[in-house]
């Protein structure tokens, strides 16, 4: 058994009213042995029928779209039970947008511009696909702390500090202190250097604050972290 038949290709949606750039994103994706295109959308509630139809594992999002943009389509996947393993990149015009907060509230893995080189854009899918949080190398995860601190896109849904501290209380110690260099952008390895520990061990306490705080996978992780107050931005 060869290895591309022991690891199935990473199966893409692509969403973009754009014609030719969804064309462009086919070519360059499907040119990759470890993914492919299995479907594509012009418009939100396209790419919510394709991706419960396809179960792609990356959707790659344009936030704005005729009828049915790319948040409240991201909203709908990341409501949808069955679409749980699904991770979305957003894509836009403006990184700082002020709908890139919003979507990562929504559940979005991160958001990249649409100028991105196309190893970014490839690094982008297989960074999302491994449940990693997304933040382009434009558009620093300071900016984004901050945006997210200073209430931008403001969600009238989002949860308040004591409905945070609820669910921080089931954490340990060790799993907050996790959550913490998690939302400073550093990787397991990085974190596991911090705190003398494996690399193993680091992944085991992410995934279990994953689970305690229901969140999709580490970008939300980040968001959790600054919306509760666990975390500040620094001020340079």
């Amino acid at each position: 058994m060869t290895g591309t038949e022991a690891t199935p290709p990473i199966r893409v949606l692509l969403a973009d009213d754009q014609a030719l750039l969804r064309s462009a994103f086919k070519v360059l994706v499907d040119s990759e042995p470890d993914m492919e295109v299995v479907a594509e959308a012009a418009d939100g509630a396209e790419a919510v029928a394709r991706a419960r139809e396809t179960k792609a594992d990356v959707v790659l999002m344009d936030i704005r779209m005729p009828g049915t943009d790319g948040l409240a389509a991201t909203r709908m996947i990341t409501a949808d039970p069955e679409l749980s393993a699904v991770r979305i990149v957003m894509l836009t015009t403006f990184e700082v947008d002020e709908y890139v907060v919003q979507s990562l509230r929504a559940g979005a893995s991160g958001f990249l511009g649409k100028g991105a080189e196309p190893e970014e854009l490839l690094g982008a899918i297989r960074i999302a696909h491994a449940g990693e949080a997304l933040l382009s190398p434009a558009a620093t995860k300071g900016l984004i702390a901050t945006f997210l601190a200073q209430g931008g896109g403001a969600d009238p849904e989002r949860e308040t500090a004591p409905s945070y501290a609820v669910r921080l209380a089931a954490l340990t110690a060790r799993e907050r202190e996790v959550l913490v260099l998690v939302a400073g952008g550093m990787s397991n390895d990085e974190i596991a250097e911090r705190l003398y520990v494996s690399p193993l061990t680091v992944k085991t306490h992410v995934n279990r604050t994953m689970a305690k705080l229901g969140a999709r996978d580490r970008a939300q992780l980040v968001v959790t972290a600054y919306e509760s107050g666990l975390v500040r931005p620094r001020v340079e």
